[in-house]
């Protein structure tokens, strides 16, 4: 499975230079990833976010949004956004940011201290 290069390029875009932020190749597209942890990437030419049980609803209730099922079963808390919700950079953005929102709350996504010897 393919992804789209040009949507690959405006998450970068959103994400920003961060080193908190790697990518994966992940199930056959691209996966961006916060301190290890999922907070979206492209299956296609969607986007998958990782939104939150809490938002879940509330993103399914908007425009080109249905919900993230690789398997015959929902993942609740993750949606696929169709290009038609991933046209601009704003829109992007705003994906990007709730994503990585959401997996910044989630325990053990703090970078790891160091011990001083």
């Amino acid at each position: 499975m393919a992804y789209d290069e040009k949507l690959a390029d405006r998450i970068r875009r959103a994400v920003g230079p961060r080193m908190d932020v790697t990518e994966k190749k992940m199930f056959g597209g691209l996966a961006f990833l916060l301190d290890g942890k999922m907070f979206c990437g492209i299956a296609n030419d969607d986007i998958m976010v990782r939104v939150g049980p809490e938002c879940y609803a509330a993103a399914l209730a908007q425009a080109h949004v249905r919900p993230m099922d690789f398997t015959g079963r929902p993942m609740n808390g993750y949606v696929f956004v169709g290009p038609g919700g991933s046209k601009t950079e704003k829109a992007v953005k705003k994906w990007v940011d709730q994503g990585v929102a959401f997996v910044a709350k989630l325990e053990g996504s703090a970078p790891k201290k160091r011990n001083k010897p």
